[in-house]
């Protein structure tokens, strides 16, 4: 949005909106690449989801409420373990698809995730606990996270998880340590930082140096963190090297370079040491529409690029002969499978007219959520859309904000969209995109229970993560 340096109400003619925001020819219009498959919108206006109305919903469930369409879901992790799978057959006789855990899990989730052959990424005893619950095979988790406990750390190998990506020479150790305490190898893999910057936001962007994950390649601390895990002896299997580059991304030229000085280290450990590590992992974060401007990449689309990459850097192992033995790749899709299958379903508060430049307004729609339900606005600067949902309108299209109920001028949902003009108290509203980091992200802000998680699937909707109370809350109270 254009600003002028006195403030809003001195500049000159540009409205409200941002530029990037169109206006639209009708409203209500829902833009496919926003929406979960199974979203349509009814005669009488009204949003359903897997054939369930929006209305039936916040009357069964009560709002603020995450919504998420099952077969949305799976069909989108179908897809990237048949599309990565198919074109890395000849590169390197396939590709695993590692689910990310941390964008949101419950044990539906993960029995989904185990049920559609992708393996599970957690970066936590938490999230490794649930995996456990469903019985997820353990050679199908890695563990992650820059600063694991002992504790955590005898888990995973309790568990037999496939990989333990290491970040610290003390993690080293420590993984080492508790290996020999229970008498298994413990498999690892590398995190490098490659130096390569994703073009997205500062804070999700994990591959440049200055940052807290991973040994870089620079000064030779990757190469390091390979000896002394080769220095730890049967202790631990070095099964590879691991990258990850950022979130949110939108195209596959930052994963060449980063192919290309992974398979530079994996070459350089194979002549130093005699060492062929027999995985690699590319990370992934590929990023999902949340407003009109964005355009994400197909799986299919990715699939193929990613493999191609992949093939052209792999032929350095061996000058292009076939010879040398090519790791197997591996991917996290991150956002990208559970983030366009959900949204998040509010009721309308208040609505109060903002006057924002001498010849434009705002409105101010106020919600029964906010930011403990979805942080990432006020985290960094995330952009949403959002539609009414619970009726038709013919109003004009108005500039609106949709902010939540929290103490803090912060608490934005929506920064900009265009809403009916007649957008009022009882309204419902329905944000998509929300299935990735609201729910995970979630905070009992303001003492505000958490929404609950509603799956809906062939015209039938149930509970999968109930809906937080007040009592929930007070009862970690002590009070003596």
């Amino acid at each position: 949005m254009r600003a002028h340096e006195a403030g809003a109400l001195h500049a000159d003619g540009y409205g409200a909106a941002p530029h990037w925001l169109p206006y639209p020819n009708d409203v209500m219009e829902l833009l496919p690449q926003l929406w979960s498959k199974g979203v349509t919108r009814g005669d009488d206006g009204v949003l359903a989801v897997a054939g369930v109305p929006v209305t039936q919903i916040a009357e069964e469930f009560g709002t603020a409420a995450y919504v998420l369409d099952e077969d949305d879901f799976r069909s989108r992790a179908r897809a990237f373990v048949e599309d990565f799978t198919r074109p890395f057959v000849a590169v390197c006789g396939g590709a695993d698809v590692y689910y990310a855990g941390k964008a949101f899990l419950c044990t539906a989730v993960a029995r989904w995730v185990m049920e559609e052959g992708l393996c599970l990424d957690v970066c936590s005893g938490g999230e490794l606990a649930v995996a456990q619950r469903v019985g997820f095979p353990g050679e199908r988790i890695g563990l992650h996270g820059n600063n694991k406990s002992v504790a955590e750390i005898r888990q995973a190998l309790e568990h037999g998880v496939g990989r333990i990506v290491v970040d610290s020479l003390e993690e080293i150790e420590r993984v080492a340590t508790v290996a020999r305490e229970l008498g298994v190898v413990a498999p690892v893999m590398v995190r490098v930082t490659v130096g390569v910057e994703a073009h997205t936001h500062e804070f999700i962007a994990t591959a440049h140096e200055d940052q807290k994950f991973g040994f870089s390649l620079a000064g030779g601390a990757a190469m390091e963190a390979v000896e002394a895990i080769l220095a730890q002896g049967d202790a631990l299997d070095l099964r590879g090297l691991h990258s990850h580059i950022g979130s949110q991304i939108f195209d596959v030229s930052g994963f060449e370079i980063a192919a290309r000085r992974l398979v530079g280290l994996h070459v350089e450990v194979a002549e130093r040491h005699g060492v062929h590590m027999p995985e690699m992992d590319l990370g992934g974060g590929y990023g999902i529409a949340y407003t009109s401007e964005h355009d994400p990449m197909t799986p299919a689309h990715l699939g193929a690029d990613m493999a191609a990459v992949c093939d052209r850097e792999l032929r350095a192992l061996d000058g292009g002969t076939g010879e040398a033995p090519r790791p197997r790749i591996s991917i996290e899709p991150g956002r990208a499978i559970v983030g366009p299958s959900t949204l998040t379903l509010y009721e309308v508060g208040t609505v109060k007219q903002v006057q924002v430049t001498h010849d434009a307004v705002r409105a101010y729609v106020s919600v029964d959520g906010g930011m403990s339900d979805n942080v990432r606005t006020a985290l960094y600067g995330a952009d949403y859309s959002c539609t009414l949902a619970s009726r038709a309108s013919e109003a004009a299209p108005a500039v609106t904000r949709v902010v939540g109920k929290h103490c803090e001028s912060g608490d934005i949902v929506v920064m900009d969209e265009f809403l009916p003009a007649d957008v009022g108290p009882g309204d419902l509203i329905a944000v998509p995109g929300t299935g990735a980091y609201c729910r995970s992200l979630s905070s009992q802000y303001n003492h505000t229970p958490r929404p609950p998680v509603i799956a809906v699937r062939d015209g039938r909707a149930r509970v999968i993560v109930r809906r937080e109370t007040i009592e929930d809350i007070l009862a970690l109270d002590v009070d003596e």
